[in-house]
């Protein structure tokens, strides 16, 4: 798609390289993490005529084209104008942020990239949600295919945000005739990572819920960054879920970690851990120890039938993310340091868990006085 300001389409033409051709590629969030990769690759490729790169700061793609504000901005309308697809990777999943003002930031900020997408022509939209979308649930199949219902509750970090995305997406082709969408949902996201899911790892030792049964699935940046690079391609569209081929069971991770599991009755272990959220002793909300509990494993069929293959194992995923969480001591998803690490003993998150909770009935006691 040319644009249809000469000045931009002129612009665009003096930094291609000579003989180009493929789309023109806008990145949102492009200055780190998977947007700053994408970037990268994307300005690398000879399928890629341009990179538009638009985030708070300036990111180290010299070969990209910086734009440095805002999504919720109405500007970046005008800062699209001129490209033929935008990647939406803009999103705070950060687990110390404030919830209120994280659904703010990633909802408004979906919503503005869609409309300012649709008015300056663009064709095609990519966003990136998370196959915790379809929900961890007892009765889930192995392995979940795309269409599968999205059944998750709000209840767990960042999955309302991304419900409502998800929500966005469907919605913007029949708000905007012309605008395609496609959603990219990943795995368990390792590779300079930090979620509630990776900081499971940095316990002494893994809580397992009785009753439970869960499988791991991973999925590593550099897969997501190349299932992302078929989207913008087009060589697949639609909903896409990407992860490694086939999932762990959690005595395989046992054994590949090394790390010992500490049962708890799913009683104890879903109340203490709503309590110690209430009270602002641990980030993770209750709803995220479902997907500790339950499958939410998918196949990834549409990838892999447009030539997509994930160049990591799930073994070999969970390898690098021991890597990159040694030395980290987290109890029920709260960062500790070395001393209070030590004073948790062999038992871990369990002990941590069980003691806190302890402590809530204690103060609860002492304010009925």
């Amino acid at each position: 798609m040319s644009s249809p300001d000469p000045q931009v389409r002129a612009a665009r033409n003096r930094s291609a390289p000579s003989g180009a051709r493929g789309p023109v590629v806008a990145v949102t969030g492009a200055a780190t993490g998977v947007g700053a990769l994408l970037t990268e690759r994307l300005a690398a490729s000879e399928e890629v005529k341009q990179v538009v790169a638009i985030d708070e700061r300036r990111g180290e793609c010299d070969a990209a084209q910086w734009h440095i504000l805002d999504v919720r901005d109405p500007a970046i309308a005008e800062k699209l104008r001129g490209a033929d697809v935008v990647v939406h990777l803009a999103l705070d999943l950060d687990l110390g942020s404030d919830a209120a003002a994280r659904t703010a930031y990633n909802v408004r900020g979906t919503q503005t990239v869609l409309t300012a997408a649709a008015a300056a022509g663009v064709h095609r939209v990519v966003l990136c949600t998370s196959a915790m979308v379809y929900g961890a649930l007892e009765d889930n199949e192995l392995p979940l295919s795309e269409d599968a219902e999205l059944r998750a509750t709000a209840e767990a970090t960042g999955v309302g945000d991304l419900l409502e995305i998800e929500r966005l997406a469907r919605r913007a082709p029949r708000a905007h005739p012309g605008l395609n969408v496609t959603v990219v949902r990943p795995a368990v996201l390792v590779g300079g990572t930090d979620t509630a899911l990776t900081r499971y790892f940095e316990s002494p030792r893994l809580l397992v819920v009785a009753g439970s049964r869960p499988a791991w699935q991973f999925c590593h940046v550099e897969d997501l960054v190349g299932a992302l690079e078929y989207a913008v391609l087009e060589k697949v569209d639609g909903e896409l879920a990407v992860g490694c081929d086939g999932w762990l069971e959690q005595e395989e991770v046992e054994e590949l970690s090394g790390i010992r599991r500490m049962e708890l009755p799913s009683a104890v272990a879903l109340g203490a851990a709503a309590r110690l959220h209430r009270i602002g002793l641990t980030p993770s909300p209750a709803g995220d120890l479902a997907y500790t509990m339950y499958p939410w494993v998918v196949s990834g069929s549409r990838l892999h039938d447009a030539g997509w293959r994930p160049q990591w194992t799930n073994e070999e995923v969970l390898a690098e993310l021991l890597e990159e969480v040694s030395g980290r001591h987290t109890v029920v998803g709260r960062r500790l340091g070395r001393k209070d690490a030590t004073a948790a003993g062999a038992a871990g998150a369990t002990v941590a868990l069980l003691g806190a909770a302890a402590v809530v009935r204690r103060a609860r006691k002492a304010r009925r006085r």
